[in-house]
């Protein structure tokens, strides 16, 4: 059996690689080891990368080309009647609610309208400070604040519906996708090229090997004499109900304990996450960390205290040491390929990665520089 193309791991960053290489006309096989916990489905799906002032501008410069080639993915996956994705453009704010985050909000402000002046984007009536009436005119729930930004053109998107629609949008393309359950027991090669992978005690050959597993990646980089350093990082994310609040129009929050809020048309609210490292592969809810989460939401937000809780999801988000993914080749081996390691924004970067990584299996330059992805800088 042989493919053009293979692409280990089902989550969205693998799915949009799977797509895209399809959608080229490779004939590509997607193994999915559907592992409890991967980030994908516990995801917030918040899009804003103005309002970011934590990482660095690699990262920013990355999120910001990602972010912009969102409206032609979703256009696209609407043509092609592929479902929901959940997207949509809702604004977002940054806040300031206590004393001690005055000067966080300082530092934030310096560095988000420097981008916005280098960039031009967004323009000064999409991305600039309100004060407080009008902060919580746009989120009623919300605390007195001393300070807040505004993104009007911040945007969401509900991971699990983005990559059932990604599925649905790749498998419409004629038969060039076959999706196999499973795990894939060891790479294939050939001297220094990877040749295909066993799954299921068959050899499948392919052209390209993407790995995109996730959390669990370093399995296989240990195969290749690399090291992934993708480590798992548990977030617990509550999904709160307000019955018979319009919450279709309220932005997304943030304020400096590195959590948020994100609004649903259903009457509901997201808030989360946690962000414990060390936790292992442990996807399940712990008390403290439920405490840690509403704790901070209700700091930001006291209007929320009569919610109900509806679901609390856990995810595993894949996180390396600098918190920059992992993308492109493996120097010395030849035939394959990493899209992994993007830690809590990969419904940020997710869609985009897989087009780059999917071209550059198909010998294609990259449309971006993956320099500072490289697998390489672990070595170092």
């Amino acid at each position: 059996m042989a493919f053009d193309a293979a692409v280990i791991g089902g989550g969205l960053l693998g799915m949009a690689t799977a797509y895209h290489l399809v959608s080229a006309g490779a004939r590509t096989l997607l193994v999915d080891r559907a592992d409890v916990g991967r980030a994908t489905d516990a995801g917030a799906g918040i899009l804003a990368p103005e309002t970011n002032s934590r990482d660095p501008d690699s990262w920013f410069r990355l999120a910001a080309e990602a972010v912009d080639d969102y409206p032609s993915l979703i256009e696209r996956l609407r043509a092609e009647q592929a479902g929901d994705t959940g997207y949509a453009q809702c604004g977002k704010l940054v806040v300031a609610v206590s004393d001690e985050e005055i000067e966080p909000f300082a530092h934030a402000r310096r560095i988000i309208f420097e981008r916005q002046r280098r960039r031009g984007l967004p323009k000064p009536g999409d991305l600039h400070e309100i004060g407080d009436a009008e902060a919580r005119e746009l989120f009623p729930a919300l605390a007195p604040v001393h300070g807040a930004i505004y993104s009007r053109v911040a945007a969401r998107v509900d991971g699990r519906l983005l990559n059932r629609a990604i599925r649905t949008a790749a498998q419409g393309q004629g038969r060039g996708l076959v999706i196999r359950e499973g795990s894939v027991q060891r790479l294939v090669r050939e001297g220094d090229r990877v040749t295909g992978l066993v799954v299921g005690g068959d050899i499948v050959h392919a052209g390209a090997v993407a790995i995109a597993g996730g959390a669990w990646s370093d399995e296989l980089g240990r195969q290749l004499g690399v090291t992934i350093p993708v480590a798992p990082q548990r977030g617990q994310i509550i999904h709160l109900g307000l019955r018979g609040a319009d919450t279709s129009r309220w932005p997304m929050v943030s304020a400096f304990r590195h959590q948020y809020m994100v609004p649903w048309a259903d009457s509901r609210v997201v808030a989360g996450a946690t962000r414990e490292t060390g936790s292992g592969f442990t996807p399940h809810t712990t008390s403290a960390g439920v405490r840690d989460v509403l704790a901070e939401a209700l700091r930001v937000a006291p209007g929320l205290a009569g919610a109900e809780i509806r679901e609390i999801r856990v995810g595993l988000r894949p996180l390396t040491p600098d918190t920059l993914p992992v993308l492109g080749t493996v120097p010395g081996v030849a035939g394959v390929f990493l899209v992994t390691g993007h830690g809590p924004t990969g419904l940020t970067l997710g869609p985009y990665s897989g087009k780059i990584v999917a071209a550059l299996m198909l010998g294609k330059t990259p449309e971006t520089d993956l320099a500072p992805f490289s697998v390489a800088r672990f070595a170092r």
